[in-house]
């Protein structure tokens, strides 16, 4: 198969689809692998690395979309990126579609098939292309959330881990998965005064037994959520429903509530967010005032650590995109079901139900769709 690597063009995205190591293995595996010019370079790669391991180098993403069976990525695609794939051709990538009907829509239109990291599953019923990516961002939050506190930025002025006399910053977190639990650990290791919400019992129980009580848990009733967010310097949205639409948590009216020049940090917005007021920003221009309240949501954080981000990440995809092609797409997903789990759209059909349900769009069940 021939595996084509674009450079990302998404605003303040650093991070490349494919490492030279994975470039390394395809070519063992006995494929063509085809780089744009500069795509490793903000991680870190140099297209000298690409050449070493094998690939071709080619000017252009024009090049790279016209001639490759399979493109890996690692954000959707851009609407001059979508106007490039054809039918028949593989994507694999991130692609949150829940709250892009934009996207959603082009994407059948171009009659690709596509296959997006965040809901490949595994036997644990965990997402192993999300994970590392929501360990990243959920250790980015904390450190965001200091920088946004600080009065220059906007904040309350407050230290996360205060000072002998002073008490630390008080952090929620909503949402006890992989990105809280990074969280909180991080927001508990700067000294922060930490509550992890989350409404599953055997989950806060397994917390409290790891970490020893680091932090702090906490059932997430309504009535619990508004309380603690009133209190809190900093709230960390970090609650997922895979391949859905976020749940809004907290509403505009709630930040009436909250103290002035506390901070949000939304890492759920890449799904649409889980407060009513976000909206995504860039690492350019990451966050912005509402009521008071200073809101970070920059929807590819993990792009700020990119060399970092993009290893994790090349190390969890590197097995799916080899089994791709080496058996093609279709025997790929009939062989592995977490990996058909993760078919999105094909040949102008939508494959995943929560993203049917979001857009009101109809849906083919996936393992009907690759019979067509």
């Amino acid at each position: 198969m021939h595996i084509g690597c674009p450079t990302e063009i998404k605003p303040q995205e650093y991070r490349v689809g494919l490492t030279p190591n994975a470039a390394r293995e395809a070519v063992a595996h006995g494929h063509r692998v085809t780089m744009q010019a500069g795509a490793g370079q903000g991680a870190g790669f140099a297209d000298d690395d690409y050449i070493a391991a094998g690939a071709a180098i080619v000017d252009t993403a024009k090049e790279v979309f016209a001639t490759a069976d399979m493109i890996v990525k690692v954000k959707e695609p851009q609407a001059v990126e979508r106007k490039m794939l054809r039918e028949g051709q593989l994507l694999f990538t991130y692609l949150h579609l829940a709250p892009d009907p934009e996207q959603t829509h082009d994407l059948l239109a171009s009659g690709c098939t596509a296959i997006a990291y965040e809901t490949v599953t595994d036997a644990s019923g965990g997402l192993p292309l999300l994970a590392p990516m929501s360990e990243v961002a959920g250790r980015l939050a904390p450190q965001v959330g200091a920088w946004t506190l600080q009065k220059a930025n906007g904040g309350r002025g407050v230290l996360m881990g205060g000072v002998p006399g002073v008490g630390p910053a008080r952090i929620v977190v909503i949402g006890g998965g992989v990105v809280g639990t990074h969280a909180a650990r991080v927001a508990a290791g700067m000294g922060a005064d930490v509550t992890v919400l989350d409404r599953s019992l055997p989950r806060m129980r397994y917390l409290d037994d790891i970490f020893a009580g680091l932090f702090k848990t906490s059932f997430a009733s309504a009535g619990n959520t508004a309380e603690l967010v009133a209190a809190a310097d900093m709230v960390i949205g970090a609650v997922l429903i895979p391949g859905a639409a976020a749940p809004k948590l907290v509403s505009r009216a709630q930040l009436s509530t909250m103290k002035p020049g506390a901070a949000i940090v939304d890492v759920a917005i890449d799904q649409g967010g889980c407060f009513e007021t976000s909206r995504a920003t860039t690492h350019e221009d990451p966050i912005y005032d509402v009521d008071g309240i200073m809101h970070y949501c920059v929807a590819n954080m993990p792009g700020a650590v990119a060399r970092t981000s993009t290893i994790a990440l090349g190390n969890a995809t590197m097995p799916f995109m080899l089994a791709l092609a080496d058996k093609g797409w279709r025997q790929a997903c009939e062989d592995d079901p977490h990996l058909m789990a993760g078919l999105n759209v094909h040949a102008g059909q939508l494959t995943f139900d929560a993203v049917g349900k979001a857009l009101g769009i109809d849906v083919v069940a996936p393992d009907c769709a690759i019979k067509q």
